[in-house]
C-alpha cells in the first residue's frame, strides 16, 4: 500500500478489515424532518460543494492507519470514513446501474474497491459484517427492525439515506461523483508495530467523530502494555482486545439508552468505590503513572467490560422481564443511580432485588428531578454506597437511606421530603417528568377494584404526548366552548399543572387539538385517567372548570406523595 495514495489505490487487491476491539459504525444519519448536522450529510456536502467548485486538484479524503500482518490490512483509524465511503460508493454503482450499463472502467473501479466475484475489498466487525454485506454489498433487503446492534442499523440508514439522495441524479452527475470518490487523493500509513500504531492513534483525529474518553483509554491501555509489560505483551493485548470486542458489542446494543463515556466513570466510581470520582482520564493517567500499571489495566479493563455487559442485561433482558426495573429506566436521568446498579450485578442480586433497589432509587431520582435543589445528593448517599459491598449485599441500609430522605425534616436532609415533593408539583411540570406522573397514575387507577391486576409497560402507549384538557391558544384564537375564562389567574395557575394534563397517544391529540371540550369528553374512553375525567364532569353541563382542574390535581399530588 502505497504511502501517498488514491481511495482506488488503496483498496485494489487488498484485504481491509476493521478488527473486532475497534468501534463499530458510528456515523449518524440525518433524521427525517430534523435539520441537525450529522457525520453522513457532511461526508456528502463536502464531496458535493467539491463537485461545484470544479477543482483541478483530487478530493482529498484525510489519512487512514493501518496495522499490517497476514496480507491483511487492519484499520485502526480511518475506519468511519472508509465504512462511509464503501456505502456511499455502492449505493451510487446501484443508481447509475439502473440507469444503464457500467462501463468497463466503472466495472474495474467496482471490482477494485467494492467486490470482484465472490471477494469483498472491506469488511467491517465481525457482528454487523454480513449485514454490510447483503445490504450494503449485494443489496439484499433487510428489515431494519429486525437487525440487533445499532451500528448495523446505522450501516442501513447510511445506505438509504445515500440511495434516497441519489434517486433524482442524473448519469453525469453519477459519473463525476464516482470518478471524484475513486480517484480521491488520501495518505496511508501501515505499520508492523502495533505499539506505534495505537500512538499515533492517541494524536489522530479525522473529519468525523472525535476519539470518545473510552477509545483514548482503550489505546492508552494497550500502548502501556507494549511498553511495560515484557514477556506477557502479546498475550496482555490479545486479552484486552477481546474485552473491549465484548464492551463494543454491549454498546452496540444500548448506546442510545446510555452514553459509553458515562459507563466509564460509573465503572471508576464503582472500581474506587465513591460516587464523588469524576475524570475517569485523569484518574486513569494517574494509576498508569504508577509501577503497578498493568496489574491495573487488566483488573480495570475486567471491570469495565462487565459493566458494559452488566448494563446490556439490564437495559435489555432484565428491562423487559421486570417491571420495576422498566419503571426505573422510563423516568430518565438516573446516571446518578448507575454506580449501584453496577453494584447489585456484580454481587449477583437476584432480579427481585434488583427490582427492589431499582423502586428506592427511582423514587429518590424522581424527587431530585421534580425538586431541582442544589443541595448535593451525592454527599447524603455516598455512605450507603461505600458500605455496599461483597461482604454485605442487604439493600436495605440503601432503601432506609432513601427513605430517610423522603420523611426527614432535619434540615440538611430535609430537600427530598414530602412537603418539598408537593411544593414541586404545584406549578408547571417538565413534560417528561409530567408524562410519567400521568403513566404511574394510569396504572394506580387501574389496579383500583381489580385484584391481580398487572401494570401496563409506558412503551405500550403509542408516542404518548401530554394533552392540555383546557387548551392551550395563541394570540388571537378564539376559546372553544366548554372551559374557564383565560384571565391571568388561570394562565398562571391551572393552565399548565397537572390536573389540566391528560397523558394520550398523538393520534388522539392530533384529533381533538383545541375543540370544545364536549368533543374532547365524547372522545375520552381509552385509558383510566380518560374516563375519570367523564365521571367527576358534570354530564349536564360539560364544562372543564378551574375547580375540576384542582380537584384532580390535588387527586394526582396525593397519590404521587404517597406512592414516589
Amino acid at each position: 500500500m502505497e504511502t501517498s495514495s488514491s481511495v482506488r489505490k488503496m483498496l485494489a487487491g487488498n484485504k481491509i478489515l476493521v478488527p473486532n476491539y475497534q468501534r463499530a459504525y458510528s456515523w449518524d444519519t440525518p433524521l427525517e424532518n430534523n435539520f441537525r448536522k450529522t457525520q453522513t450529510d457532511v461526508f456528502l456536502s463536502d464531496i458535493d460543494n467539491y463537485l461545484i467548485s470544479k477543482s483541478n486538484s483530487p478530493f482529498y479524503f484525510g489519512h487512514f492507519l493501518y496495522e499490517y500482518k497476514e496480507n491483511t490490512f487492519y484499520i485502526i483509524d480511518g475506519q468511519q470514513r472508509l465504512t462511509t465511503i464503501i456505502i456511499f460508493l455502492s449505493s451510487a454503482f446501484a443508481k447509475l446501474k439502473s440507469l444503464r450499463e457500467l462501463s468497463d472502467i466503472e466495472n474495474e473501479i467496482y471490482e477494485d474497491i467494492i467486490k470482484r466475484n465472490v471477494t469483498y475489498r472491506f469488511s467491517t466487525v465481525d457482528y454487523d459484517n454480513q449485514i454490510f454485506k447483503d445490504y450494503v454489498i449485494d443489496q439484499i433487503k433487510t428489515d431494519i427492525h429486525t437487525i440487533e446492534t445499532e451500528s448495523a442499523k446505522r450501516i442501513i440508514s447510511a445506505f438509504d439515506y445515500f440511495t434516497k439522495k441519489l434517486k433524482n441524479k442524473d448519469i453525469l452527475y453519477l459519473e463525476n461523483i464516482i470518478r471524484s470518490i475513486s480517484e480521491a487523493s488520501c495518505t496511508t500509513h501501515q505499520v508492523k508495530n502495533e505499539s506505534e500504531a495505537i500512538q499515533m492513534f492517541i494524536f489522530q483525529n479525522d473529519r468525523g467523530k472525535q476519539p470518545s474518553s473510552l477509545e483514548v483509554i482503550k489505546a492508552l491501555f494497550m500502548y502501556n502494555i507494549h511498553l511495560y509489560s515484557g514477556d506477557e505483551k502479546n498475550d496482555l493485548i490479545l486479552e484486552i482486545k477481546q474485552r473491549f470486542e465484548k464492551i463494543y458489542k454491549s454498546i452496540s446494543s444500548i448506546e442510545y439508552k446510555i452514553n459509553e463515556d458515562d459507563v466509564l466513570v460509573y465503572t471508576q466510581r464503582v472500581y474506587f468505590n465513591s460516587l464523588w470520582e469524576s475524570n475517569a482520564l485523569e484518574k486513569i493517567n494517574e494509576k498508569l503513572n504508577d509501577s503497578n500499571r498493568i496489574n491495573f489495566i487488566m483488573k480495570f479493563t475486567h471491570a469495565l467490560s462487565n459493566s458494559f455487559e452488566y448494563l446490556n442485561l439490564f437495559f435489555g433482558r432484565d428491562e423487559r422481564k421486570n417491571f420495576s426495573i422498566h419503571s426505573f429506566i422510563t423516568i430518565g436521568n438516573i446516571g446518578i443511580a448507575i454506580p449501584f446498579i453496577i453494584k447489585a450485578y456484580k454481587f449477583g442480586l437476584p432480579l427481585d432485588e434488583i427490582g427492589r433497589l431499582c423502586s428506592s432509587l427511582e423514587s429518590l431520582v424522581f424527587r431530585h428531578r421534580l425538586i431541582g435543589t442544589r443541595a448535593e445528593l451525592i454527599t447524603r448517599i455516598n455512605q450507603v454506597f461505600i458500605e455496599f459491598i461483597a461482604e454485605n449485599t442487604n439493600i436495605d441500609p440503601i432503601v432506609d437511606r432513601v427513605n430517610f430522605l423522603k420523611n426527614s425534616d432535619e434540615w440538611w436532609w430535609s430537600y427530598w421530603n414530602d412537603v418539598e415533593l408537593q411544593k414541586s408539583l404545584q406549578g408547571a411540570i417538565n413534560h417528561s417528568l409530567a408524562k410519567y406522573i400521568l403513566w404511574k397514575y394510569e396504572n394506580h387507577l387501574e389496579s383500583l377494584g381489580n385484584s391481580g391486576y398487572n401494570p401496563s409497560r409506558y412503551d405500550k402507549i403509542v408516542k404518548p404526548e401530554l394533552e392540555h384538557i383546557s387548551p392551550k391558544v395563541t394570540s388571537g384564537e378564539s376559546l372553544a366552548r366548554g372551559y374557564s375564562k383565560y384571565d391571568d389567574e388561570f394562565v398562571n395557575e391551572y393552565l399548565n399543572c397537572l390536573g389540566n394534563y391528560l397523558l394520550i397517544s398523538k393520534s388522539h391529540n392530533c384529533s381533538i387539538g383545541n375543540k370544545p371540550f364536549k368533543d374532547k369528553y365524547d372522545s375520552y374512553n381509552n385509558l383510566a385517567q380518560q374516563r375519570e375525567i367523564r365521571l367527576i364532569v358534570n354530564q349536564e353541563k360539560l364544562i372543564w372548570s378551574r375547580q375540576l382542574i384542582k380537584d384532580r390535581k390535588k387527586k394526582i399530588i396525593d397519590f404521587i406523595v404517597t406512592n414516589l
